[in-house]
């Protein structure tokens, strides 16, 4: 068969290989900027063109392109010119982590991509999926709407930056974690349980190793037997230790069995199938209030040493308090308001999944040789061993080649590098050296740009397992996960229930506020207890009562895990606050916004809960008041009733939120800013980017601080040889924990530039400042060439450190507010009109800022109107794939209107506070109370879909005797 495909003008004759896609097909040649989100045809992220119209490539046979003409994100710009489709996303700042951004723009910039596509785009966009923006950055660039900014030399603070990666972003050449060649890679891939709960008897692997190209399989027996957590936080002990790499026995559907590694994906996923496992089924519980009743099976039967509440019966982390005598102030309560209400499962979503590379690098290369440094296509970052030796079940943990490579498995002279789509690489590194017995010096993790996290992927759920293969065969192993594999295999958001119980005297002053709150942690208890406290914190502290009550349980099930997502269960909590608030108004006759301003902390009060006082958390800037004042305007000037269809019921309603900038325990960012030879400057900071930002605002700081421009501050980050430590990129902290870091090294830095300059030109410091390119004052100007020079000549490094520890915390406030109408016929509900007000301080970046929190209001939509996992009687996810679990598509995400308050933080660095999780968690109760408002009936379980509407309504037509 002769075969030739020209992409992007160069000529290919290799054939495909039989029932191979396109994606993979271009992939393999190199052309990363073919993203991987779906496989199904759901997400766009793979959009190509051929022939000019673009194609969904992961469903586009290769045979197929035959003789055709294809184009990728990178064959887009032409002598050096960027596409103005290219152009326009990078004015707009069409993207946040970019992972879906060369999709768009393939079917944007496609010719049949007309003013007719543009002025329906709800349909013209229907085939392409964004996590992250909200849309609206996206429409504005197709439309042509710039943004962005290029502000003069120490002026960045306050003005909407572009992303300092935008053009990697808009050309495909930014690496993600599989934007890579690696020289004799292997394949893994993971048989997984049928089983919600059954004990491991026996596992034959014969069958598997017969398979052409396999090369090991491992199962529990070559598993460390080391507990652990796969959730990461500063300090370990925050999660219970209930993990093996590869456990005896199974606890829910999907869990991994066993590894088979091979040559090839598909010789690994045969592996897997000829895997038999013999299984002793145990008894199993869904619901967690059944798992923590008396005679439940027992989940954990663990020890003491694995931080567990109470194992016996099923309950991973719990906590009771009482402020006043709740008992006392229902009592003295006019009105006495109780209900219950559910949360579901919801899944991060982000568009690249979990998965890793782990390969090896030669020690010569060094912590400080390899630097920031990232193999890019071509490079051949650890060719292996050779094939290695297969192994099966049994054949002992940590055994490997007779290579001399000694009691930690890593060859000698050789160290092992994990590229892995994290949101903490440093606490990754630390987790395996644990596990592993390494060296800190012997391993580095780096995480390229992330596509995604949304607190997924503050989790170690492929590394793990990758390491323990490339230990025992030292050759480099992929893991990457399939999209089912991340709604059965990875982890959710927790579902809730909450009881919630208000007391109030009839001027609306509150007597007395009770929860009890259940979380459903699954089958591990991998951020369960930290979910649980977060969840009751800030949320029972933003208002003032006398009486407080809380008794909150994390709970163990035979279910698919659930983990850190957005708001980290504050969401949850706040939407039964916030709804049963709503209640109480309407019970006392009061406006519920009045009610809300009668009752919510005031500046420089203290947060007050039933659990304490924390004593690092405090309000350095308040700007609770503005924001519902944001709500008030909207009802002063609202028109977009006039939108609603005739016979449609109209609601409106509103709720707020509060949330620590920043988690407690601590929470290091280290980073070290330098002057480099041509009078630029390098940051070094090891907070991961997937779209939150922090790159583009550190930049700003350092910027600010050293009195130059963005284009001459260049960020290194994310890599385990970059810097000291960080935490991570999780708990709002990017901006308020490693932007303090960075400002403090900047500031640092540049006192010493001057300080320097003032010696080496024998002048008076007083006068002088940094420039863009020099030192200035006092009728003299030293460009910072000579000043690198002079100081290279005395032996002299201009650098600096800064840290943060993550303490003392501010507070940043939320306010959200809608119109809606819901069709009574049907339950269609349509938003028409969206209103957020955002207390984030000193806005860094408005432009990114904004993006936060419209992403964040489009996923709690998601959240609050449609997204669910599902799962079946034995604990099975039935919606592992996205056309059954559906994601915010553009049509769904109206435009949101976003106003920030005027304040200034006292904490955070340069008055900013944080504005990532926080957007998300006053949207569902806000919809909640629009929805009540408009149709009488309080909805107490996410998400309201439209046939539970509409069953609502027909209910209570019924009821009323109104019914048709």
């Amino acid at each position: 068969m002769s075969f030739r495909i020209n992409v992007n003008g160069e000529d290919f004759d290799a054939e495909p290989r039989p029932g191979q896609c396109l994606r993979t097909y271009l992939r393999e040649r190199g052309w990363f900027g073919v993203k991987k989100g779906c496989d199904a045809g759901d997400c766009g992220a793979c959009t190509v063109q051929v022939d000019g119209d673009p194609v969904h490539s992961c469903l586009y046979p290769a045979l197929r392109a035959e003789g055709r003409s294809v184009t990728t994100v990178e064959g887009l710009a032409r002598d050096g010119e960027l596409h103005p489709m290219q152009q326009r996303f990078l004015d707009a700042q069409g993207f946040q982590c970019g992972f879906c951004t060369a999709g768009m723009l393939m079917t944007t910039s496609a010719a049949a991509f007309d003013a007719f596509e543009r002025a329906d785009l709800p349909r013209a966009l229907k085939g392409n999926l964004c996590r992250c923006t909200g849309y609206r950055a996206i429409e504005d660039a197709i439309r042509g709407v710039k943004h962005t900014e290029s502000p003069c030399a120490g002026q960045a603070v306050g003005r909407s930056v572009g992303a300092p990666a935008g053009p990697q972003v808009v050309t495909g050449t930014a690496r993600y974690t599989f934007d890579l060649d690696v020289e004799g890679l292997l394949h893994m891939k993971l048989l997984r349980s049928p089983h919600p709960h059954a004990r491991i008897v026996a596992v034959d692997t014969s069958a598997a190793l017969r398979v052409p190209g396999v090369v090991a399989v491992f199962t529990h027996e070559d598993a460390p037997g080391k507990l652990y957590s796969s959730a990461r936080h500063e300090h370990p002990t925050e999660d219970p230790d209930d993990t093996r790499v590869l456990d005896d026995v199974v606890r829910f559907v999907g869990q991994r069995v066993a590894a088979v590694v091979a040559e090839s994906e598909g010789a690994a996923e045969e592996g897997c199938r000829r895997i038999v496992v013999e299984y002793e089924e145990l008894p199993y519980v869904l619901d967690p209030e059944e798992a923590m009743a008396p005679g439940a099976p027992v989940i954990h039967p663990k020890g003491p040493e694995s931080r567990i509440a109470r194992a016996e019966n099923n309950i991973c982390g719990e906590a009771h308090g009482e402020l006043g005598d709740v008992a006392q102030g229902f009592a003295e309560a006019d009105v006495v308001y109780q209900e219950t209400f559910r949360t579901q499962r919801v899944q991060h979503a982000s568009l690249e999944t979990h998965g890793c590379v782990v390969y090896f690098e030669e020690t010569a290369a060094g912590a400080g040789a390899a630097a920031g440094a990232e193999p890019g296509p071509g490079a051949e970052p650890g060719s292996g061993a050779g094939p290695g030796s297969g192994s099966g079940a049994g054949s002992g943990a940590g055994s490997g080649p007779e290579d001399g490579s000694g009691a930690t498995g890593l060859p000698a002279g050789r160290r092992l590098v994990v590229r892995t789509s994290t949101q903490v690489p440093f606490l990754t590194r630390r987790a395996l050296c644990d596990l592993y017995d390494l060296p800190m010096e012997r391993v580095r993790v780096v995480a390229g740009r992330v596509g995604g996290g949304f607190g997924g992927k503050q989790e170690m759920l492929t590394e793990d397992i990758a390491v323990l293969a490339a230990l025992r065969l030292h050759r480099p192993v992929k893991l990457e996960f399939t999209r089912a594999e991340q709604f059965c295999g990875a982890t959710t958001r927790h579902p809730f229930r909450i009881t919630v119980k208000l007391g109030a005297k009839r001027d609306g002053t509150l007597t007395a506020v009770q929860f009890r709150v259940v979380a459903d942690t699954g089958a591990y208890g991998n951020h369960g207890p930290a979910v649980m406290f977060h969840s009751i914190g800030e949320s029972m502290g933003v208002y003032r009562a006398p009486h407080k009550k809380v008794d909150a349980y994390s709970v163990y099930t035979n279910a698919v895990p659930a983990g850190a997502f957005r708001g980290y269960g504050l969401g949850q909590v706040t939407f039964a606050l916030e709804s049963a608030m709503d209640e109480l108004a309407r019970r006392l006759g009061i406006d519920p916004l009045v009610l809300r301003e009668r009752n919510v902390i005031g500046p420089g009060e203290h947060m007050q809960g039933p659990l304490g006082e924390e004593e690092d958390l405090r309000i350095a800037s308040y700007g609770l008041d503005q924001c519902l004042g944001v709500v008030r305007n909207a009802l002063a000037d609202d028109t977009s009733a006039e939108q609603a269809p005739e016979g449609w019921l109209v609601g409106q309603g509103f709720a707020m939120a509060a949330i620590a900038c920043g988690p407690p325990g601590g929470h290091i960012a280290d980073a070290t800013v330098k002057l480099l030879e041509d009078g630029s400057y390098d940051i070094a900071v090891g907070t991961a980017e997937f779209g939150n930002g922090t790159t583009t605002v550190h930049q700003q700081i350092a910027a600010g601080a050293l009195g130059t421009t963005v284009e001459r501050v260049v960020v290194r980050q994310s890599d385990t040889d970059v810097v000291r430590h960080d935490t991570g990129a999780f708990g709002s902290a990017g901006t308020v924990v490693a932007g303090k870091a960075v400002l403090r090294a900047a500031t640092a830095l540049a006192e010493r530039i001057l300080g320097f300059t003032a010696e080496y030109a024998r002048t008076p410091r007083g006068p002088l400042r940094l420039t863009a390119g020099a030192v200035e004052g006092g009728g003299r100007l030293v460009t910072l060439k000579e000043v690198f020079e002079a100081a290279r000549a005395r032996g002299v490094e201009l650098s600096a450190d800064g840290r943060f520890g993550g303490s003392p915390r501010s507070i940043a406030f939320n306010s959200q507010w809608f119109r809606i109408a819901v069709d009574p016929d049907t339950g269609e509900i349509r938003i028409l009109r969206s209103v957020h007000g955002a207390d984030a301080g000193k806005v860094m970046n408005p432009l990114q800022c904004r993006g936060q929190v419209e992403g964040g209001v489009a996923q709690a939509l998601g959240a609050t109107l449609f997204e669910q996992v599902l799962v079946d009687v034995r604990g099975e996810v039935t919606t592992a794939a996205f056309r059954r679990y559906r994601l915010p598509a553009f049509a769904d995400v109206p435009r949101t209107e976003v106003h920030f308050t005027d304040t200034s933080d006292a904490i955070g660095p340069l008055g900013a506070k944080s504005m990532s999780e926080s957007p998300f968690n006053p949207v569902p109760p806000a919809f909640a109370n629009a929805l009540r408002d408009a149709t009488g009936i309080r909805f107490t379980e996410t998400p309201f879909l439209r046939d539970k509407v509409w069953q609502a309504l027909d209910e209570h037509r019924r009821r009323s005797g109104t019914a048709a």
